[in-house]
């Protein structure tokens, strides 16, 4: 699955590489010389990257990472503690949004980022379905409230109890699943990934944490999960990939708020052994 390319007038032969390849798959030649993979190493590698981005001396590349394309880390925007504390609690659950839909550009580059979230075995199997038609997500609300009226006709007891309150919401006229929101992004990863759903939440979750820096509210939409699992047709409508059997929406607009101070949460609770 990959090669190494060694640029012999940069490699110091210092073992960086070797030691850093989660697969251990790269050794010294001779146990001094420059670094190769070990026999059958190409088979196995990951394709991660770890060995072109630990090399401080640029020296070392792979045919599927080229260190060409692999950006150099920029010290003047590493940010610190405090920053990172403010960026990560500045998150809001965006649920009330402007009439202006996203374009497609900004989306995209939302996607672009998300990409580089972690993915089991760094299969990278995570895929994108976006919705920009008001109707179409209007209608994917309207099957998700007719599975709730389902649920409640067959199970009144075993119900949530917002489900009543959001099939009436919906007959007043307010759509209490998907918000009006202009946009709706589904992550989805095919069966054949190992650590799907977590792979797909990673995936969502570099999604919205970016979306504020470019202007956009982001909502995790549970309301249409819980039809998605629960309802083929649903699936259909919102045109969900076959064999796809890990996905999450969430919705996607310019917030109609402004947030001004980092509301307090419980303290974690910890075990220490």
């Amino acid at each position: 699955m990959g090669q190494l390319i060694v640029d012999e007038n940069k490699c110091k032969k210092d073992g960086i590489c070797a030691g850093e390849c989660p697969m251990a798959l790269i050794k010294l030649k001779d146990g001094e010389g420059f670094p190769e993979l070990v026999p059958g190493g190409d088979q196995m590698c990951l394709v991660c990257g770890h060995c072109v981005a630990v090399c401080p001396h640029g020296a070392l590349s792979h045919d599927q990472v080229p260190v060409e394309v692999c950006q150099v880390i920029d010290k003047d925007l590493v940010i610190d503690e405090h920053q990172a504390v403010q960026f990560l609690r500045s998150r809001r659950s965006i649920r009330f949004f402007k009439d202006e839909a996203p374009d497609k550009a900004t989306l995209q580059r939302l996607i672009e980022i998300a990409r580089y979230a972690p993915t089991g075995g760094n299969g990278q199997l995570v895929e994108w379905l976006v919705l920009t038609d008001r109707a179409k997500i209007k209608e994917v609300a309207g099957m998700t409230v007719d599975w709730m009226r389902k649920v409640l006709e067959k199970a009144p007891q075993s119900a949530p109890p917002y489900m009543p309150v959001v099939v009436r919401s919906w007959d007043m006229g307010f759509d209490a699943v998907l918000r009006g929101a202009p946009a709706l992004v589904v992550a989805s990863a095919p069966k054949e990934a190992a650590n799907g759903m977590v792979d797909v939440t990673l995936a969502l979750s570099y999604f919205e944490l970016a979306a504020p820096k470019l202007g956009l509210g982001t909502c995790w939409a549970g309301l249409l999960e819980g039809a998605l699992l629960s309802s083929s047709a649903t699936r259909e409508v919102l045109g969900h990939p076959e064999g796809h059997p890990y996905h999450y929406p969430m919705m996607v607009g310019y917030p109609k708020s402004k947030y001004y101070r980092l509301p307090e949460r419980k303290a974690p609770k910890i075990t220490w052994k």
